[in-house]
């Protein structure tokens, strides 16, 4: 196994490779976009639950269908 190979050769412990290779690849890769946050809304009035999932369902139909 390549893996045994190289901690023979350098001396290093098969885990402290492992964790090199973790943090080599965590250091190298490319982070997704972060997603908008949602909008804000304030009609000046407490809403509901409901209310609100309903605002938001709209709003993110609206933007959909402007693509």
């Amino acid at each position: 196994m390549r893996l045994d190979a190289e901690a023979a050769a350098t001396g290093v412990s098969k885990a402290d490779l492992i964790r090199r290779g973790i943090a080599l690849l965590l250091e190298h890769a490319e982070r997704p976009k972060r997603s908008r946050e949602l909008p804000v809304f304030d009609s000046g009035r407490p809403r509901t639950p409901d209310e609100m999932d309903d605002s938001v369902y709209e709003h993110i139909k609206e933007r959909a269908a402007r693509r």
